[in-house]
């Protein structure tokens, strides 16, 4: 059965975006021995992949080639929003436990990759439906911006179990399993 995972980058005090969505500060560690490798060999295990949005707008705005994804993705939204030709995009809106089932099948015998954000992150996390988080801590702190879960607080604490340390250039890839 697929895992639903969340793969992301963070600053060293816990946000994947600073204001505005901007990711300069992170794409500058893209070039680091080992990270596109490591990023690239987790894709190839990836079904399906959802996002919130924001997210989905961001993608589309920045992507030089084309959409990049090479499977389904699904996009969680409460706003009106357009697809690009040969993308397989589902637009939906509702919560992400009803849709958990469909995106797994979805996957198939791959992984579901939350993209993001952290609100929508922070929606899996509270509803109990992330299996793994691999977090790639870089050495830069931002001081405010997207926090890493959406910065709503949980009801009921979430543990995790930690499966590898990997240093890569002053980045650190944590890879957690869920307790």
């Amino acid at each position: 059965m697929a895992d639903f995972v969340y793969f992301v980058g963070s600053s060293l005090d816990g946000y994947i975006a600073s204001d505005g969505g901007d990711l300069a500060w992170l794409e500058q560690f893209n070039e680091v021995e080992g990270v596109a490798a490591a990023y690239e060999a987790f894709e190839a295990g990836v079904g399906c992949v959802v996002m919130g949005g924001d997210t989905y707008e961001w993608v589309r705005a920045h992507a030089k080639d084309g959409w990049p994804y090479h499977v389904p993705c699904w996009v969680f939204t409460h706003h009106e929003l357009g697809t690009d030709d040969g993308a397989d995009v589902v637009l939906v809106r509702g919560s992400v436990q009803m849709f958990a089932d469909e995106l797994r099948r979805d996957a198939g015998d791959k992984d579901v990759y939350i993209v993001g954000g952290g609100s929508l992150a922070g929606e899996f996390l509270s509803a109990g439906l992330i299996d793994r988080i691999v977090l790639t801590l870089v050495p830069v702190a931002l001081g405010g911006g997207v926090p890493l879960f959406g910065g709503n607080p949980l009801g009921v604490p979430a543990g995790f179990t930690l499966e590898s340390v990997v240093e890569r250039g002053g980045t650190v890839e944590l890879a957690y399993r869920a307790a």
